[in-house]
């Protein structure tokens, strides 16, 4: 099936990829989160960013977001390799990293 880029998934306009967070090598460190906040968020089981809207922001913040990370998880892919991606996570191992939490004295 050819793509148009108009379908919701890929936000409803005219865009070529899509954008993918690897579980498995994001370290939480939120710096996607905080440049394109309506695109990325931290999840809280592990505390891994993921994507909630792919039409959350404009493509050049998108990009700065993904050249903030300091471990390059963060890609472009393809409507069908999005799709790929995102059927294997549900059989991925997520490795607890150890969120940091504060004690309340």
């Amino acid at each position: 099936m050819e793509r148009t880029g108009h379908e919701p998934e890929l936000g409803g306009v005219l865009r070529q990829n899509a954008v993918y967070v690897d579980e498995t090598v994001c370290i939480g460190c939120g710096h996607c989160a905080y440049v394109a906040r309506h695109t990325f968020f931290l999840e809280d089981e592990y505390g891994r960013a993921r994507v909630v809207n792919q039409d959350g922001d404009s493509e050049p913040l998108i990009q700065e977001a993904i050249d903030t990370c300091p471990v390059d998880c963060i890609a472009w892919v393809s409507y069908q390799n999005l799709v790929r991606l995102e059927s294997a996570r549900a059989h991925q191992t997520i490795r607890n990293i150890g969120i940091v939490q504060t004690r309340k004295t």
